[in-house]
């Protein structure tokens, strides 16, 4: 459904503007409607889930039992800082400055489109994170029967 990735720009409200080629996908997917959390598993970027993606999502993390250490960390990270956004008329979503700033992103960012949903990168953590992808020249053996 998602991909590629767009550079972008965090104008002074905080939001920022979807790119038209995903706009119609977003309001399909999710009745116009997107949550954004962290990635639990990386620093420096967020995630957006369209509605219904989210609701699932949701729904298996909260499943896992909180007794669990690492459940309940990404039961947190996930559910806990969950936040419901709306395009407005321009495609433009607010991006709450708590998660801004707990992933240092600022002006620029890039828009990953990952499948199901978006990665939000800041900057300078996406370009470290393609360079060090870019120099691993192991990719582990659940990947070598890919045909790529």
């Amino acid at each position: 459904m998602f991909q590629g990735e767009t550079a972008i720009t965090i104008d002074d409200k905080g939001r920022l503007a979807i790119p038209t080629s995903y706009r119609d996908l977003v309001a399909s997917a999710g009745g116009n409607r997107l949550v954004v959390t962290y990635n639990p598993f990386e620093s420096g970027s967020l995630y957006l889930y369209p509605l219904a993606v989210w609701e699932r999502v949701r729904d298996q993390v909260n499943a896992l039992p909180r007794t669990r250490s690492v459940n309940r960390q990404l039961q947190l990270k996930l559910v806990g800082a969950a936040t419901f956004v709306e395009p407005d008329a321009n495609g433009r979503v607010g991006i709450p400055a708590s998660h801004r700033n707990a992933v240092g992103i600022e002006k620029k960012a890039v828009l990953v489109g990952m499948g199901d949903k978006f990665e939000l990168w800041s900057e300078q953590a996406h370009l470290a994170q393609i360079r060090q992808t870019l120099g691993d020249a192991d990719l582990g053996d659940d990947l070598v029967d890919l045909q790529l």
